[in-house]
């Protein structure tokens, strides 16, 4: 499908020399970030399709406007419900390449399927990936063979811009740890002291950085860097909704799933000195534009067929949180009667369970990362240091009571020095949300080489329920 800009592919472009201002220049940043693959709206009304709509009636963005604006996002494009989990961000690129985009930050779900989808998803990408503070351990340098670069100068309202990114220094475990073992997330504010002084130097009149970093740390780096004038920053990870003025810089979030979006006009008198005009604004009470509503539609078409099996019909909808988890963690343990205990974090289940007919493409986006199980032999004393000592850990096969871990089959707590099969998810197994005592535990612990969502699928199959007789889950 052609891009909806034909004329103008992104709404901002690399540009050659710069030009003595003859008058005032304009331009417009809209931002979004975490958008998690939503293209199809997480309500009515609220799909990627109309948020292009809204800023084609809200803000003037089209075809032969699109030279004054500037789209960026915060990163994690991808990981989120079934379509975009289902081809590994592909419908993804597409979409942001049809509205224009012009860089990205790299966010720490960007590496979900691995390096070499990130490589490929860049390769196929309109917009840069940007992420100034990524570099390969062995050499230091960052990872330009994956597509992502430090930043890009563009072009708008005839005004040049440095557009930096930078990564969560979390991301080595909040995305699978052995996915980006070789890559390592270097410190903000070092970060920016190197590159905002080479990006000047290539003749960027603005410097912006947009970043997959949370406002609880992105704040303090914008006061901390002030002496380096940077004009905006753009927050991720925490899917906040914010513009505002904080020392001489603007902050803007532009909330999640394309729910919302953060604006900022800049204005450029004739001696340089900029004014800017900024709010945020929800996705809604608008048509959805049709071009962009015809790629959503293709992509759930070619999706259908295999999202489409119903697994199970569920009387009641079961929301995010611990009911929902420990069903799943259940169904490890009913996969596999030798282990003892399963544990999961609930970082790794990222939506609810609907009511009425469960499909496939609903358990890809409860269960939607490439994490395997793991069965791992620990002994007792280090499964209680590890649940105590982990991020939110759901159980099943062991649970707390008054203070206490118990296990479920014996009604006593682990015994210390007993060895007990325990499953967990790779992602844990690496490391990820503290849970490094697994693999020192047992650094030999046998991947199943099972997805992690495939027993829930199972589960639920096996329960073989009907419209007329749905599952009744009681907590």
């Amino acid at each position: 499908l052609r891009p909806l800009l034909t004329s103008v592919i992104v709404a901002a472009t690399l540009v050659g020399c710069q030009m003595t201002p003859q008058s005032e220049r304009n331009f417009t940043v809209l931002y979004t970030n975490d958008e998690h693959g939503w293209m199809e709206g997480m309500g009515e009304s609220n799909s990627a399709a109309n948020l292009m709509q809204l800023w084609k009636d809200s803000e003037g963005y089209s075809a032969t406007t699109a030279q004054d604006f500037l789209l960026l996002s915060g990163g994690d494009n991808w990981t989120g419900p079934a379509i975009s989990t289902w081809n590994q961000g592909e419908s993804m690129v597409e979409l942001m390449n049809s509205m224009g985009y012009a860089a990205s930050a790299v966010g720490n779900h960007e590496f979900d399927f691995g390096l070499d989808t990130i490589r490929q998803r860049s390769a196929e990408a309109d917009y840069a990936y940007v992420s100034a503070n990524t570099a390969w351990r062995e050499t230091g340098r960052v990872p330009e063979d994956l597509g992502i670069v430090e930043y890009r100068i563009v072009e708008a309202g005839d005004v040049r811009i440095a557009v930096i990114g930078l990564t969560t220094t979390e991301t080595s475990t909040t995305t699978n740890p052995a996915t980006v073992a070789p890559l390592q997330f270097n410190d903000y504010e070092a970060t920016l002291r190197r590159v905002v002084p080479e990006s000047k130097a290539q003749g960027a009149e603005l410097t912006f950085v947009i970043s997959h970093v949370c406002l609880d740390e992105l704040e303090p780096l914008a006061l901390a860097v002030i002496d380096l004038n940077i004009d905006l920053f753009g927050a991720g990870h925490c899917n906040e909704l914010v513009a505002k003025r904080l020392g001489g810089t603007v902050i803007l979030g532009g909330g999640f799933h394309f729910g919302a979006y953060a604006r900022a006009t800049f204005s450029l008198d004739v001696d340089g000195k900029i004014a800017v005009d900024f709010s945020t604004k929800e996705n809604s009470g608008a048509a959805a534009d049709p071009e962009l509503a015809a790629i959503i539609e293709r992509w759930q078409s070619l999706s259908e067929d295999s999202l489409s099996e119903v697994l199970a019909y569920v009387e009641e909808a079961v929301p995010r949180g611990p009911l929902l988890d420990k069903l799943v963690v259940e169904s490890w343990l009913w996969a596999d009667p030798t282990a003892e205990v399963a544990v999961t974090n609930a970082g790794g289940i990222r939506a609810p369970l609907p009511s009425g007919a469960v499909t496939l493409g609903d358990t890809v986006a409860i269960l939607p990362f490439d994490n395997t199980i793991v069965a791992v032999e620990i002994s007792g004393s280090e499964l209680v240091a590890t649940l105590n000592e982990g991020s939110r850990p759901r159980v099943a096969g062991i649970a707390q009571r008054e203070g206490e871990w118990i296990l479920t089959a014996t009604g006593e707590p682990p015994v210390a020095e007993r060895i007990y099969r325990v499953l967990v998810n790779s992602f844990m197994y690496a490391g990820g949300d503290g849970y490094e005592r697994f693999a020192s535990a047992d650094p030999a612990a046998y991947d199943t080489g099972t997805q992690y969502g495939l027993p829930f699928r199972d589960w639920l199959r096996s329960l073989a329920s009907s419209e007329t007789q749905p599952l009744t889950l009681l907590d």
